[in-house]
């Protein structure tokens, strides 16, 4: 990549886009071509394919999806499966029809079978039945590997797929609905502090564990892969550390200062038993993780308390 390569970032307003522009603004990048979902709908055909062809971008790093926590994922089972697989299609046929050097797509630890051996190797893909709740949203992902995979040996694109572990960082969603379990357990308990109340209810049993990789790691992340990895397939992308949600939730507990007490709803899912990534591959091309869990809690809390 040279910096003055005109670079497409998809989803440069979400968490994971918007870490990647910060990382490569860092690196001296400076030609970039953004556009949000105000101007550019990328579930349609025409005017992804008019886009392209207009800006003919050299790289593009796709990070545009549409996401959500368990129950945004099993309520809205149609539209994850059916905007999901409309955005990556479209994206991944423009990049190889309008000549993009290379493209990265970014899925999810989602896509592994609910009871795939841990910690995840790539190679248990397809392996197994998906978790219930997010199986449209993790059919979607594997298509979008598997169409990276297919422009390569069909039309010899240099278009490669990495999978992040579940995120964290700045530009997160906090809504109490469709967020993920930490930026979900941050507002709980800040609210609760505020509103003096005496216990937040933690949904299921609590020990189910979860790996967390901060949005700037996996930033950093593709930036290096971006560079040195050029292989079908894909490449996990976590810390390969874990912790039980209950462990995870005492945590952000004392971060946030909370003194009341947690109690669980049992009637909710718990989802995946486990998500831990094996990083064997990551860790073999030379990249590792460099940000601390409970540090990069506290920095996110400092910065974003005042607007939860």
């Amino acid at each position: 990549m040279k910096e003055t390569d005109k670079i497409y970032i998809a989803g440069h307003r979400g968490m994971v886009g918007s870490a990647i522009l910060r990382r490569l603004q860092a690196e001296g990048f400076t030609n970039f071509v953004l556009a949000d979902s105000r101007a550019l709908d990328l579930r349609n055909q025409l005017e992804v394919t008019e886009f392209f062809r207009r800006e003919k971008p050299v790289h593009v790093f796709l990070a545009a999806a549409k996401v959500g926590g368990i129950l945004a994922n099993n309520t809205y089972r149609a539209e994850f499966l059916y905007d999901n697989l409309m955005i990556e299609a479209n994206v991944i046929d423009a990049a190889y029809r309008h000549g993009v050097e290379k493209l990265m797509f970014l899925g999810s630890s989602c896509i592994y079978p609910k009871m795939a051996p841990q910690p995840l190797k790539e190679e248990a893909l397809l392996t197994g039945l998906l978790e219930p709740t997010n199986e449209p949203y993790a059919i979607a992902k594997i298509a979008g590997i598997k169409l990276c995979d297919a422009y390569r040996a069909q039309y010899g694109c240099n278009f490669v797929s990495v999978m992040p572990t579940n995120l964290y960082g700045p530009n997160d969603n906090y809504h109490p609905e469709n967020s993920h379990v930490l930026p979900a357990l941050l507002r709980k308990f800040h609210e609760a502090k505020i509103e003096n109340q005496a216990f937040v209810t933690l949904w299921g049993t609590g020990t189910p564990r979860r790996e967390f990789l901060h949005v700037d790691d996996l930033a950093d992340a593709c930036f290096y892969l971006m560079q040195h990895y050029n292989e079908p397939g894909f490449v996990n992308i976590g810390t390969g550390e874990d912790l039980p949600i209950l462990e995870l939730a005492q945590l952000v507990q004392r971060i946030v200062g909370y003194a009341g007490e947690i109690r669980h709803d049992l009637s909710k899912p718990d989802g995946t038993p486990r998500k831990l990534m094996d990083v064997s591959k990551l860790h073999g091309l030379g990249w590792k993780a460099k940000i601390d869990l409970k540090a990069g809690i506290q920095a996110l809390f400092q910065e974003v308390k005042d607007k939860l």
